[in-house]
């Protein structure tokens, strides 16, 4: 066994980096996932795509439980995101969705249009270029180099470029045949219409409208005459204008030039759908080839993505292990925070193996649900081979179950009320929780009388610990701190709060249980001193000490905060003195030197004389 249950995220195999795992059991997932808000945070992952495939790949990320997998994949993308940071770059290109056309080209006989043949093109093309970047970065990015594919031979896609424009249309260069066909084609054309306009020419302004031009009618082309005229040339009626006063006629003398025209026509039609059959033909055996180039260039577009999304975050590969096992969230953020224009305040948390329930207290507006979903999505991230907005050092275990119990459960359609939804949720939790889950509990046991709303908290926190589950969960229920103290695995946290201006600055702190500033927001915001008088009267004794007790805490980790900052000033200053004395130091023996040197000068000098 290794000594360390952590797979680091350097070295992987390139072997373990394909096929797509099996997510994580939808009933047991997919409610904490919407809860958090995993869906808008991939939705920033697809941003950075270049093509639908990529984007429809970044999207069906799920986490799953595969280590081998997970640890791979995140790998690969911190591999990507390493040539980013250094300045360097690897291509990723659009391809067409070609799912369809393959399904076809898989039917034997069958024969691709135009348009079909130009997308497959267009999918061998922005493959060569590709796996000619990706063959680029074989020492750099060997994980990435891995996804290369070989490709069919150069002449296949030379055959297709001079067949095909970009709109699907065959080129003249797709055969001489159709070349002349065309040409056939253009000269049977321009002797009918010649034809045509010569007979219209001849006619009185009686018999032709005075605007008159040849047309086409039902793939004949044809010349308009008045429906009166006595003096109409004989022909075929192929239509006749809305009001019925025009008809379109194709005159007798124009009928064989017609017929030749439409031969040629059907020669070219016949040559163009031989080109096709041809072509179709070369394609159907490169399938599996042309298959596993679709996938390459879908796998790049997906990796460059969560390349580009880890180095736009700050976030670093985290080492993996299967649950349970310590978490470690080095300058963890919010993601969705992250995407807007406010600075994010970052927090490092730790929870050995020994520690499963961190019980998450202080006022509201303070960041304890932010920090909540931000734990939760580094997790689900991460096992969806998305580099999270961590930093480096940060261990992450690899849970087989996610829950979240976070917001307004109320069902009005359900009969629901707030707190019953709560309770309907705890009971999934703990009929289903063990060691390799992860709960997220926002103000558990709220929505009830306090006490008896304490006490179903404390027996659930008490539960999930002694399984080993891993636990966050937020509360303003004052004998919900206590927990701690008498249950081994549950530890007390707070965000930090400005005391003089009654604002949270959202710094996390371990160990310590928040107070809920409760009064003290409530005479800022100007109620009548004799009402939180009255109130401060009420609050129990027992209470009243412990929030004295932690206000006297804050107290103290401010003055260690103010040493320690004054302490490290005071360091920056030594640094600087013993920096300057060194250089003044080395100055004096520079000094020393050169004298003792011109003395030996001096003295060597004063012996040649005299000897002289």
């Amino acid at each position: 066994m290794s000594l360390s249950p952590y797979v680091s995220p350097h070295g992987v195999p390139a072997q373990t980096q394909g096929g797509t795992p099996s997510p994580l059991p939808p009933d047991e997932s997919a409610d904490a996932l919407e809860t958090i808000e995993f869906g808008q945070v991939v939705e920033l992952v697809a941003a950075h795509v270049v093509g639908p495939l990529g984007a429809a790949r970044v999207r069906a990320r799920r986490p799953t439980d595969d280590l081998g997998w997970i640890s791979g994949e995140l790998a690969r993308a911190g591999e990507v995101a390493a040539l980013f940071r250094r300045g360097d770059a690897l291509l990723a290109e659009p391809i067409p969705d070609v799912t369809r056309t393959l399904g076809r080209l898989r039917i034997e006989g069958s024969v691709l249009e135009g348009a079909e043949l130009a997308a497959l093109q267009r999918v061998l093309i922005a493959a060569r270029l590709m796996q000619a970047d990706l063959r680029r970065v074989l020492e750099t990015a060997p994980l990435a180099a891995a996804l290369a594919r070989p490709l069919p031979a150069k002449a296949l896609e030379r055959r297709l470029e001079q067949s095909v424009d970009a709109e699907g249309t065959l080129l003249d260069t797709a055969s001489p045949r159709l070349a002349a066909a065309r040409r056939e084609v253009h000269a049977a054309r321009n002797r009918l219409l010649r034809k045509l306009e010569s007979l219209l020419r001849g006619l009185d302004g009686n018999t032709a409208p005075a605007d008159a031009t040849v047309t086409v009618r039902g793939g004949r082309y044809v010349i308009p005459v008045r429906r009166d005229s006595r003096s109409r040339p004989g022909g075929i009626v192929h239509d006749e204008s809305g009001s019925a006063g025009t008809l379109f006629i194709e005159p007798a003398e124009a009928i064989e030039l017609g017929n030749a025209l439409r031969e040629a026509q059907v020669e070219e039609e016949r040559e163009v759908l031989r080109v096709l059959r041809e072509l179709t033909e070369l394609l159907r055996p490169e399938l599996p080839a042309i298959r596993e180039l679709v996938e390459m260039c879908v796998a790049v577009d997906d990796l460059v993505a969560r390349a580009r999304y880890a180095v736009s975050v700050e976030g670093e590969v985290p080492e993996v292990a299967p649950a349970p096992a310590d978490l470690v969230v080095v300058n963890g953020r919010h993601p969705l925070l992250l995407a807007g224009s406010e600075p994010v305040v970052p927090f490092d948390l730790e929870l050995p193996a020994g520690e499963r329930t961190l019980l998450i207290s202080g006022p509201n507006t303070g960041g304890k649900t932010v920090l909540l979903k931000a734990v939760g999505l580094a997790a689900a991230l991460a096992q969806s081979g998305i580099v999270p907005p961590v930093g480096a050092g940060s261990r992450l275990p690899v849970f087989r179950q996610f829950y979240a119990d976070i917001g307004d459960r109320q069902s009005i359609a359900a009969s629901l009320s707030t707190f019953s939804a709560h309770v309907r949720m705890l009971r999934r939790i703990l009929d289903a929780a063990d060691d390799a889950t992860q709960v997220l509990l926002d103000e558990i046991g709220s929505g009830t009388d306090p006490a008896e709303g304490a006490a179903l908290a404390a027996a659930t926190l008490v539960s999930l610990t002694n399984r080993g589950t891993l636990t966050l969960a937020t509360t303003h229920l004052g004998s919900l701190k206590d927990v701690a103290s008498h249950t081994p695995g549950v530890v007390n946290a707070s965000l930090q709060f400005d005391t003089a201006t009654l604002t949270p600055t959202y710094r996390f702190h371990k160990g310590v249980p928040g107070r809920s500033y409760g009064l003290a927001i409530a005479r800022r915001l100007g109620v009548a001193h004799a009402i939180l008088a009255d109130a401060e009267a009420r609050v129990p004794d027992a209470e009243r000490s412990l929030d004295t007790l932690l206000a006297a805490v804050e107290e103290r980790q401010r003055e260690l905060a103010a040493a320690q900052a004054a302490l490290g000033e005071r360091t920056v200053e030594l640094d600087t003195l013993s920096a300057r004395l060194a250089v003044q130091q080395e100055s004096q023996a520079t000094r020393e030197a050169d004298l003792k040197r011109r003395e030996r000068d001096a003295e060597r000098a004063g012996r040649q004389q005299a000897r002289a």
